[in-house]
């Protein structure tokens, strides 16, 4: 009974410290996922004889210089956009003011969310604010980029070491099991990465054709959610009709068929050819995922939940299916499956 109770306690001891350090282990959880995403192209280095720690070096100055040079191109033009909207006089407010009925209940539940977005004015110290969040966002990413720098040099060791504790005979199948999950991980998140440029590209273009308020801001917000599964193609697209709507009903139809009509795109065409299958999820298991995830673990983490969800899966799909891991189909973005041994 005393075994029993020191067990029982150890676990709620252990699950609540883990609840506690939520934000730590999501963090860390990221940084997995970042290395996945970038080792095939540091291995691909190493063969071509540049070290490890250069090869990541140099992975993220591609990633930074990219970063800076979409920066470059937008944001300027988004500037002014922003301004626009959250302005005193601005087409979202003055339209509501003149219509009635559904048209205005949309446009004033959007007008209400611009003028929930934080200000200077609106804050107490905003200098002191804004501070401390951009200091909280530069140590969370240097926390993932470091933590995912030393995964990547380290992971050999740390697979040796949990290896060396099982059996001889799972050792491979756990070496096959943590390859596949890397493999799964890392084309997830390139195919992410590409699939938002294209639907921001894309949308932000079209948006512009048909004359679209806050165009650029539209579009590229949309482009953006994509990250966040089934909920974020469906706030792009009310979020396209309601600004659609600040002009007339004819635009916001048109609005509606562009993101439908790049939607259909996306789903029939672009996500097989540049994901494919790369986490081996149906629609109903992501959609119960990002579910569960927000829910138990709060709306920061929505993002990871197909990473998480994929990773129960395979799990499941080798330990209770005892299917070999060695024999499932190996995912490919950018890089060749081969690439990741």
């Amino acid at each position: 009974m005393a075994v029993g109770t020191l067990v029982v306690v150890g676990i709620l001891v252990a699950a609540v410290l883990v609840w506690e350090a939520r934000l730590v282990i999501a963090l860390l959880f990221s940084a997995i996922i970042l290395a996945a995403t970038i080792r095939p192209g540091v291995d691909w280095l190493e063969r071509r004889g540049i070290r490890p720690g250069i090869g990541v070096v140099l992975h993220y100055s591609v990633l930074v210089a990219l970063i800076g040079v979409a920066l470059w191109l937008v944001v300027p033009a988004a500037v002014d956009q922003v301004q626009g909207a959250l302005g005193d006089q601005h087409r979202l407010r003055d339209e509501a003011q003149q219509s009635t009925g559904i048209k205005h209940d949309i446009l004033i539940a959007l007008d209400r969310k611009l003028n929930d977005l934080p200000s200077g004015s609106r804050l107490v110290d905003p200098a002191f604010e804004y501070g401390r969040m951009a200091f909280e966002v530069i140590l969370g990413t240097f926390f993932v980029f470091a933590a995912s720098a030393y995964w990547i040099i380290e992971r050999q060791r740390a697979v040796d070491f949990v290896c060396s504790l099982l059996p001889r005979p799972k050792r491979k199948t756990v070496r096959d099991a943590w390859t596949l999950i890397e493999l799964r991980l890392g084309a997830f998140v390139r195919g992410q990465a590409i699939l938002v440029v294209i639907v921001s590209t894309v949308l932000s273009a079209c948006f512009w054709a048909i004359g679209l308020p806050y165009w650029l801001l539209v579009g590229v917000f949309a482009g953006v959610v994509e990250i966040v599964p089934v909920i974020g193609p469906l706030l792009a697209g009310v979020l396209a009709v309601g600004v659609g709507l600040s002009v007339s009903a004819h635009l916001a139809v048109l609005a509606a068929a562009v993101v439908i009509g790049v939607r259909l795109l996306e789903d029939y065409i672009v996500i097989p050819r540049v994901l494919g299958h790369s986490v081996g999820l149906s629609p109903l298991v992501v959609l119960v995922s990002v579910t569960t995830v927000g829910l138990v673990l709060g709306g920061f983490a929505v993002i990871l939940a197909v990473p998480i969800a994929s990773i129960l899966v395979t799990l499941i799909d080798i330990v209770v299916r005892e299917k070999d891991p060695a024999e499932e189909p190996a995912p490919s973005v950018l890089f060749p499956a081969k690439d990741i041994e």
